[in-house]
């Protein structure tokens, strides 16, 4: 039992008994807690921290753990309609009206309770992150002199040249701002590239994280469609006619969902449409350090083939770390990179100078490039067995292209066509996510990876969160228990 359900369990339990103490009561000890209930001292502190969260305990220092008092009854609530009016009011008939929607983010962020595989997670399970090398990165980092200090605004000068190099080409450090995560940066980007109301072409499907930026900046996502070979550049110049976008999104490497590399005779005419449209590529290249042991020599993202200012480049480095690594950057020429840096100064002033120097320590450490090819390893190994799995248990649902990067598959449920008879109709994903999650297994559901009507029903089942092979093994066979029950 891995340690978030130790401590939903022992929560569960402690909250079932304080019906044994009066209000202001002293819970037994750590110590009696742990020998009582066979769990680590982590498990306890992480479970008295839950029932305190909750209201139920009090916890003083040095001494002890209590039962809290009943609350006094909250004032009754103020008449909060007026803000209806005042959120929904443009000031402008031209204006996108502005929807602020989480949900699709929400589901890889979500832990699902005790018990249950995360099929549906976004970020590495803690087994794979490289806890220690990312302690004495800190540890370092917040020893080196002026390390508590203010950094420069655009990043510290080392580590943009780090990034500058990692992305490569002609790409220089004056052209690198250091940013606080993926989502961050793609936030700045955006706001920088096009104005409210605006037009923004997107892959389809495409990250539910980037359409909900989109649309909370007022902007109206134009859906483009990607195969296995990557955005089709046919239809990516009719999108830039038909809309007058000035801004493309895309994922160029193991695209998310689809697992898609952008083909290397697309590369140049996605550049050469966006230059003819005088429209920007945002290049959103978030995997790059999760490529899979047989993937062989990967592309350069489009910024190291880009003289001519298109691109946007945005890398991070937490989808290879840790959820709270939260350091990325932004990389653009020309007049752009001045409008990005002060977005960027306005909305979070600078990324945490402790966090940039011991960003520095970590990939300037012998653990880094060994972490990278652990993670290689077992991810291949890990796409390998719930391929295998899949269609071993699962053979109706299909799965189109199996990707040498990333962390996730991408299916397709049937929908009466072709060989099947089974299919799962309207409301397949709905019903088949809900009934996995009764089978003990959760799942993201395709729908919000497309930005107007999907073209079928999908799922997206991450591989990364769970503990290993074994899980993987279980999850999909209880996925199997919940489509027999939807189909039957």
């Amino acid at each position: 039992m891995h340690e978030r359900s130790s401590v939903g369990e022992l929560a569960d339990r402690l909250r079932r008994e304080l019906d044994r103490y009066s209000p202001g009561e002293k819970l037994p000890s750590s110590r009696v807690l742990v020998e009582r209930y066979r769990v680590s001292p982590v498990t306890v502190s992480r479970a008295l921290a839950q029932l305190a969260a909750d209201g139920l305990v009090v916890t003083r220092p040095g001494a002890g753990a209590f039962r809290a008092r009943p609350r006094t009854p909250a004032a009754a609530a103020g008449d909060t309609s007026w803000q209806e009016v005042a959120l929904s009011a443009d000031g402008a008939a031209d204006l996108v009206p502005r929807s602020v929607d989480a949900g699709g983010v929400l589901v890889s962020l979500a832990a699902p309770p005790p018990g249950v595989i995360e099929f549906n997670g976004g970020y590495l399970h803690p087994s794979l992150q490289p806890e220690r090398a990312m302690a004495a990165a800190l540890s370092r980092a917040g020893r080196r002199p002026g390390a508590w200090g203010r950094p420069p605004m655009e990043g510290l000068p080392e580590l943009r040249e780090w990034f500058a190099r990692s992305i490569g080409g002609a790409v220089t450090a004056a052209e690198v701002l250091v940013t606080s995560g993926g989502q961050s940066a793609l936030t700045t980007a955006l706001r920088a590239l096009a104005p409210p109301g605006a037009p923004v072409l997107v892959e389809s499907p495409t990250y539910p994280g980037m359409l909900a930026i989109a649309r909370a900046a007022g902007l109206r996502p134009v859906p483009v469609p990607v195969d296995a070979d990557g955005v089709r550049p046919a239809l990516l110049a009719d999108a830039f006619r038909a809309s007058g976008a000035r801004v493309f999104v895309c994922q160029p490497l193991f695209q998310n969902p689809t697992g898609a590399v952008l083909a290397p005779e697309r590369r140049g005419e996605v550049l050469r449409i966006a230059r003819e449209a005088g429209a920007f590529v945002v290049e959103d290249d978030f995997v790059r350090r999760l490529v899979h042991e047989d993937a062989g020599p990967l592309p350069r993202p489009l910024a190291a083939d880009d003289p001519d200012g298109v691109v946007v480049h945005v890398c991070s480095l937490t989808k290879a770390t840790s959820p709270s690594f939260r350091v990325s950057a932004l990389a653009a020429r020309g007049p752009v990179l001045e409008r990005l840096r002060a977005i960027q100064v306005v909305d979070t002033f600078f990324v945490p100078r402790p966090l940039q120097e011991a960003t520095l320590e970590l990939v300037g450490s012998p653990a880094w490039p060994r972490h990278l090819r652990a993670i290689s390893a077992e991810l291949r190994a890990r796409r390998d067995a719930m391929t295998a799995a899949l269609r071993l248990t699962l053979p109706e649902l299909a799965l189109p292209h199996v990707p040498a990067g990333g962390y996730h598959l991408w299916l397709r449920l049937p929908d009466g066509g072709g060989d099947t008879s089974r299919a799962f109709g309207s409301g397949g994903e709905h019903a088949l996510t809900t009934a996995a999650l009764r089978a003990g297994v959760a799942l993201t559901p395709g729908r919000p990876y497309f930005s107007a009507e999907p073209p079928a029903a999908h799922l997206r089942l991450s591989f990364a969160a769970v503990a290993g092979t074994e899980e993987i093994a279980e999850g999909v066979r209880r996925l199997r228990t919940a489509c027999d029950e939807v189909l039957r």
